[in-house]
């Protein structure tokens, strides 16, 4: 009997020890995965309010950008990382609370796909100690022909475009300093290829994760995107390295 209950005993140590170990995606916990421990505002937002005091952080709104914002929203995005091939209709910075869904660390990028608008939403400011997010701007073409639509079948790995977390062009810029850098080159009726992840279902209007994941997930804004040198935005936050 004192066999049999030592090794219950060491069998319920060993349950009690693989429950608690924590799972290693291979992706590098960042605030920008978490967003301050809840999901990404950019995508649960359809029932919260504006936080003003962050939004106030913001800027000015850009009424020229921001004035034709939508209220109603396509359904078409997956439970899925993807990229998402549409036209600019608006960009909603922080402080442009007078839209729907407004987002006081964001910036929205509006798109019309397949006849009706989406939402991508950008980090500009992180969660962590230091809340700045690095930006890394690039001329290149993309790895396929822009052609409207949610394309699942895309992956996107910063590494691969040569690009690394130690290189000295990826600065580091607190929100107000990194609104403008994100707002400004967005051209309203222009082609966007977006690389995001979507949680589909009731929120299947919007996403988010416009940063670096790993796991061939990483997030990036590639404007003028059916041009002959789309310009990429990538972005990071400061405890990532890759």
């Amino acid at each position: 009997m004192r066999a049999l209950a030592v090794m219950l005993s060491s069998m319920l140590c060993a349950c009690s020890a693989a429950m608690q170990a924590p799972q290693d995606s291979g992706v590098p916990f960042d605030a920008g995965l978490h967003d301050a421990g809840t999901e990404d505002a950019g995508v649960t937002d359809a029932g919260t309010l504006p936080d003003s005091g962050v939004a106030d952080a913001g800027g000015q709104p850009d009424a020229g950008k921001a004035a034709n914002c939508a209220s109603t929203f396509g359904d078409a995005l997956t439970n899925s990382f993807g990229r998402v091939d549409g036209t600019v209709t608006a960009v909603v910075a922080p402080a442009d609370q007078q839209c729907a869904l407004p987002n006081g660390d964001h910036v929205v990028v509006q798109l019309s796909m397949n006849g009706a608008i989406y939402r991508m939403v950008v980090n500009v400011q992180g969660n962590g100690q230091d809340n700045r997010v690095g930006l890394l701007t690039r001329e290149g073409a993309l790895p396929s022909a822009w052609e409207e639509g949610w394309h699942t079948d895309a992956g996107l790995d910063y590494p691969t475009l040569g690009v690394h977390s130690t290189d000295s062009a990826f600065a580091l810029h607190p929100m107000e300093e990194l609104i403008p850098l994100v707002v400004d080159p967005i051209r309203v009726g222009s082609k966007i290829s977006v690389f995001a992840t979507s949680s589909g279902g009731a929120t299947a209007a919007s996403a988010h994760l416009i940063h670096r994941n790993g796991a061939m997930r990483d997030g990036a804004l590639v404007l003028e995107a059916d041009s002959a040198s789309p310009h990429w935005l990538l972005f990071r936050f400061p405890n990532q390295s890759f």
